[in-house]
């Protein structure tokens, strides 16, 4: 880290938290690294609050509503962390545990974490005894089939799609209309599932935690209109849904938590108000006053909030901030001039000041700087720095790179970014507009966000996203990111550089073909490398993901796998007779 950084940080607290040279060097960064304790990460790893007491009115304070709900859509990490830990349950999921044991893979509906044969192209899985939806109907083989081939309907974008990737004869799959289906899903009987996929696939299971897998009853699809009232397999039901201002939970009372070892269930009701201001939340989470004391954010904490939140013992001993394993990227639409030429590309990768954007997120307590496209846990730690650009940039390289590509006058361009990530689009605004790129910035609000960005015919140049591994492996990232076999013109998720090569797609290919999984991690870390040189996108940071909780909050930790959310299968409240509502 260089001085400038720390000096802006040390601005941005104003003066109200003696960081110090401990502070500004950090704990072990994600992107490397290592020095003293950041007072931000001060409760990585643990549990809040202590163990929650059953009852109570838990609330969620958000800025806006759910991506999607269903669960043949549901692909934004919190989303996925809010619908799989409540709502509905998976064939395996994550453990319900803080640090690295979140990691873990456990049985959800499957008895065990599936048997694999015909060398991992062939997947079994057999669901517990006793699974019910909130009816009291029971969970069958067929209901997760189904979810599974209703992934692949045009009129249900957005969702997962592994299916899409591995299940054998799914090309050109349009989902279950017409009585369609898909052969390599096969249901024995009611309480067996086999999935036969087109190549060897071990990690099979990181994908069934996916909610593609979750069961969606036939009877019950109401296909996009599905996403408003989801039928409850999970200890939760839906009890009112206002889209854009509230969603009422309440107890699943059919669930049976004899067959459920992860999630607790300890509020009687979760109420999820949305609509409300960033920093109107930030200050209420900070106060924590009457019924805010029972509460917790959905997003972040914004950058600028950190001065009001570091400087108190107290309120820091309410705050979780781990990191959200994800890297923020800037992408370039590589199909549509003139970002289809490598060297404009490269050009805006040595004008973006990466360091002014890091800033602009609130310096390196919130956020690493990022100098590749896979984050640091994918490189065994540490990110390489394949490029060594400076992390302020590199204008006058920008400029000759410009030149070279035919524009010496510079460019003109337009930016989409999610309305919370203004002040990042404005840092990259500042940044290019120095080597004559000039971008114009579109806000989107976040729940329509992803939609804008994956229409393909319609969006912009640029756009600013990140991308989460699933699980802890390369073939989760790069190809998600940069296979341009699988863009959509709806619905598009991943390669927002719409990067399409031979070679690349070839090589991918390859690493998943084999079965050495230390030669293949050492692959995706070369591979990651190859592509930056030819600047699809440009690595920009990994952020932490502070969230300040209520003081009657218990039992609360960020969950690595879901990008450091909260996990919504272990919260509850100290007192529930504080938390009523």
């Amino acid at each position: 880290m260089n001085k400038r950084t720390c000096t802006a940080l040390a601005a941005t607290l104003a003066a109200t938290l003696a960081l110090g040279a401990a502070g500004c060097s950090g704990e072990r960064r994600a992107g490397g690294g290592g020095g003293g304790r950041n007072p931000v990460a001060a409760n990585a790893g643990a549990v809040l609050g202590g163990t929650p007491h059953k009852g109570g009115t838990l609330t969620v304070l958000s800025n806006q509503d759910f991506t999607h709900l269903d669960p043949a859509r549901n692909w934004v990490m919190s989303d996925m962390d809010f619908g799989t830990r409540l709502l509905y349950r998976t064939l395996v999921t994550y453990k319900g545990a803080p640090g690295n044991e979140g990691g873990t893979l456990v049985p959800d509906l499957a008895t065990d974490l599936g048997t694999p044969s015909n060398g991992a192209r062939t997947w079994t899985f057999h669901l517990k005894r006793g699974v019910t939806y909130e009816d009291g109907s029971p969970i069958t083989a067929q209901d997760v089939k189904y979810n599974v081939e209703r992934s692949f309907s045009p009129d249900l974008p957005g969702g997962a799609d592994y299916a899409a990737r591995y299940l054998a004869g799914a090309e050109g799959y349009q989902g279950p209309a017409q009585g369609k289906h898909l052969d390599s899903v096969k249901t024995p009987d009611d309480r067996t599932i086999v999935f036969e996929l087109r190549k060897p696939f071990a990690e099979f299971p990181y994908a069934t935690v996916m909610p593609t897998f979750a069961p969606v009853p036939q009877a019950r699809d109401k296909g996009p209109q599905y996403d408003n009232r989801p039928f409850s397999s999970g200890p939760y039901k839906i009890d009112s849904y206002d889209r854009g201002k509230k969603l009422v939970l309440v107890r699943n009372d059919k669930w049976d938590p004899r067959t459920d070892e992860v999630r607790k269930a300890y509020p009687d009701k979760l109420v999820v108000v949305m609509g409300l201001k960033a920093n109107q939340i930030d200050d209420r989470m900070i106060a924590s006053q009457g019924a805010d004391a029972s509460a917790v954010p959905w997003y972040a904490l914004r950058p600028e909030s950190a001065a009001k939140v570091l400087p108190s013992a107290e309120v820091r001993s309410r705050l979780l901030a781990e990191s959200q394993n994800c890297t923020d990227m800037l992408q370039m639409h590589t199909g549509r001039a003139p970002f289809d030429d490598v060297r404009v590309r490269q050009a805006v990768q040595y004008a973006l000041d990466r360091d002014a954007v890091l800033t602009a997120s609130g310096g390196p307590a919130l956020n690493d700087p990022s100098t590749a496209y896979m984050p640091a846990t994918l490189f065994g730690g540490r990110q390489p720095d394949t490029l060594k650009i400076p992390a302020t940039g590199d204008t006058e390289r920008a400029k000759r790179l410009l030149k070279e590509a035919g524009k010496p006058d510079g460019l003109s361009t337009k930016l989409t970014v999610s309305s919370g990530d203004k002040g990042r689009a404005e840092a990259i605004q500042q940044s290019l507009g120095k080597a004559g790129i000039k971008v114009t910035i579109e806000t989107v609000d976040p729940s329509a966000f992803y939609a804008t960005i994956g229409d393909t015919k319609n969006r912009t140049d640029l756009v600013y996203t990140g991308w989460c591994p699933d699980y802890p492996s390369g073939s989760t990232f790069l190809p998600f990111v940069f296979d341009g076999r699988f863009i959509k013109e709806k619905g598009n998720s991943g390669n927002h550089s719409l990067f399409r090569e031979d070679a690349t797609m070839k090589r991918m290919d390859e690493i998943a073909a084999m079965t050495d999984s230390k030669e293949a991690a050492g692959a995706w870390r070369k591979l990651d490398g190859e592509i930056l040189a030819k600047a699809p996108a440009v690595p920009v940071l990994v952020r932490r993901w502070p969230l300040v909780l209520g003081t009657n909050i218990a039992g609360a930790y960020g969950h690595t796998s879901f990008g450091g959310q909260l996990d919504y299968a272990t919260v509850g409240l100290k007192d529930p007779a504080k938390g009523q509502g």
